[in-house]
């Protein structure tokens, strides 16, 4: 089992970790994970984006000029795709992008991503993370005592003040436990969680 430092939020350690191979020692699928961001990013797109081919737009029904003896080229529509206004070719169509994954195959690339942070020691273990009002400053000040500026903070349970706390900060975003995705979690450089947030991670995925 991989054992990780735990911190305060003044960035000392105060002790250590033992995470589950289960979910924080497994093997890597490159191959999974890939497809997980594909399908992330895929699942995203609206599908609404629709162009005019040359039978749907109007005008164009009479032939400008004769077929010969004119010296311009045969034309025999003005709404033909090399005139302005004419229809697109191979116009696109609403269409469904949605790429499905199985279930088994979701949670292990969830699983490997993590295990890919633990190994590359870039995930982060804090014994809490609370702050008593919403104060930004409160938070890049955490971010700095762990010398983090790009990071995914995962929390067991909603906090507001955390999660206000780090909204205004580039490169900073706040997740629970049952959102987290692949995608982010490579996405930002550290993901910094809670001893809490860790265990629920673990009763999930284990």
């Amino acid at each position: 089992m991989a054992n990780v430092s735990v911190y305060n939020m003044e960035g000392k350690e105060v002790g250590t970790l033992e995470l589950s191979d289960a979910v924080f020692g497994v093997n890597v699928n490159e191959h999974l994970v890939h497809m997980a961001v594909v399908s992330q990013l895929a699942n995203k797109r609206q599908g609404t984006q629709s162009a005019k081919t040359r039978s749907e737009v109007s005008g164009g029904g009479r032939k400008p000029w004769r077929q010969k003896g004119t010296g311009h080229a045969r034309q025999g529509s003005t709404r033909a795709p090399q005139w302005t206004g004419g229809g697109v070719v191979f116009a696109v169509k609403p269409r469904d992008y949605t790429i499905k994954l199985n279930k088994k195959e979701r949670r292990l690339a969830l699983k490997s991503a993590l295990t890919s942070r633990v190994a590359e020691n870039k995930f982060i273990v804090l014994d809490e993370l609370k702050f008593e009002a919403i104060k930004t400053k409160a938070m890049k000040n955490v971010l700095d005592s762990l010398k983090v500026n790009k990071a995914l903070v995962v929390m067991d349970q909603k906090d507001e003040n955390v999660m206000m706390s780090a909204r205004n900060i580039e490169g900073v975003k706040t997740a629970l436990t049952s959102t987290i995705n692949v995608y982010d979690i490579l996405k930002y450089n550290t993901v910094i969680t809670t001893k809490a947030a860790v265990a629920a991670i673990e009763e999930v995925y284990a």
